[in-house]
């Protein structure tokens, strides 16, 4: 029988609860207790049934996000999952296309997701836009290269107090990043600050300079017992960072650095480009991995092309090309930008590079130049055009998003 596919109704949630549950095997809970996904409203579904029965889930969660310096619309694909005994049948290339042309339609004109399997969104035209930066270290092997800054206080909040400060220090943290999520109560509540207690309660702490102006913040937990050791059993991790000025960041790592009984700490999800190996003297004591991050999608490469922030002026004509799932997106554009206010339009005119939808939403991210996507035969385009695209795209910080969804 032919699937419907359509938004699930309130109370077919608990089938859509069922089906992730099962997917992922306990990673988001087991049923009939799901609650990582019990608060979806149903309207951001879009599910498909077989005679009356949800055989396969997915999500749009409508977030806003940073576009180098430019706030747009961003859906964020989530709860995707097909039954075992319904997949390999195509149902899930078909919602996705159906998806895709409602996410162009509300205006999120950029598709993200934390991908299970990258082979299964690379097909619909997915691009890997960041990766994250993780340390696992000892504190008593790290010694910073400069003392931390004398003129400034560490506090320690209570989350119910400390959490209007640090909403209005990510704020300005994110303002020039590149695909940073605009936090709701319910991010910041659910995800930043939610508890576990095996990892013992949430501290924030938030480094206040000479002039009493909050700088920078980070949010951790601390328990005992998680490391196997005689006198330095407690594990530190940081779940959450944001800092306005390098002193600020290398003051609150001073602060880490001060609780003796620590014998680990950690800390994920950082960007590529944090500075924390330069503040210390033996980087490689850190023990940093890096991680995949999210995967990105335009939607529609016109609206796409006109929600970001660019890091010069200039104009580009761009053709894009083989984008089988949102056929729209296969046209050619002019970029014409002066930075902030960026006008496309349909051209007739010869294209000056030339690229698919994965390619470009690489190129878009910031995670790969257009002189890198060249030399892997993923651009074409002459030395010119390839230096224009890669002056129009440069980011200032490195695309990052912390927030799993």
């Amino acid at each position: 029988m032919e699937p419907q596919i359509r938004p699930a109704r309130p109370d077919e949630m608990d089938q859509f609860n069922a089906i992730i549950a099962y997917v992922f095997n306990g990673n988001h809970g087991d049923e009939p207790d799901h609650a990582d996904f019990r608060p979806t409203p149903s309207d951001w579904t879009l599910c498909a049934f077989v005679d009356g029965r949800m055989v396969t889930t997915f999500a749009t969660i409508p977030f806003t996000a940073r576009f180098n310096g430019v706030s747009s619309k961003l859906g964020g694909v989530s709860a995707v999952g097909t039954r075992p005994e319904y997949r390999r049948q195509g149902i899930m290339g078909r919602i996705m296309r159906q998806a895709i042309a409602e996410m162009r339609d509300r205006g999120q004109f950029v598709a993200a997701l934390w991908a299970s399997q990258a082979a299964i969104y690379q097909r619909y035209g997915f691009a890997l836009a960041t990766h994250n930066m993780q340390y696992t270290l000892d504190p008593a092997d790290i010694h910073f290269r400069a003392a931390a800054p004398g003129e400034g206080t560490c506090q320690r909040y209570h989350p119910e107090d400390g959490l209007a400060i640090i909403r209005q220090l990510y704020t300005r943290f994110v303002e020039q990043r590149m695909l940073a999520l605009h936090r709701s109560d319910v991010l910041w509540t659910s995800a930043v600050l939610s508890t576990n207690p095996a990892n013992g309660p949430n501290h924030i702490v938030v480094y206040t300079d000479a002039a009493d102006e909050p700088q920078g913040y980070m949010v951790y937990t601390l328990r005992r017992s998680k490391v196997s050791h005689a006198s330095r059993s407690q594990e530190l991790v940081i779940r959450d960072v944001g800092w306005l000025t390098p002193k600020a960041y290398l003051a609150l790592w001073n602060f880490i650095a001060t609780h003796d009984l620590v014998g680990r700490v950690h800390v994920r999800r950082l960007s590529v480009d944090d500075p924390t190996p330069v503040f210390v003297q033996e980087p490689r004591l850190l023990h940093a991995e890096l991680h995949e991050g999210i995967w990105l999608r335009l939607t529609d490469v016109a609206g796409a092309l006109e929600a970001r922030g660019y890091a010069a002026a200039g104009r580009l004509i761009i053709e894009v090309a083989g984008d089988d799932i949102a056929d729209w997106n296969n046209r050619v554009v002019q970029v014409e930008t002066d930075g902030v206010t960026t006008r496309v339009t349909p051209s007739h005119r010869t294209p000056e590079i030339r690229l698919g939808t994965a390619a470009l939403a690489a190129l878009y991210s910031g995670k790969r130049t257009a002189q890198t996507l060249a030399n892997w035969g993923l651009l074409r385009g002459d030395a010119p055009a390839i230096a224009t695209a890669d002056q129009l795209f440069q980011t200032r910080y490195a695309p990052h998003c912390p927030d799993h969804f």
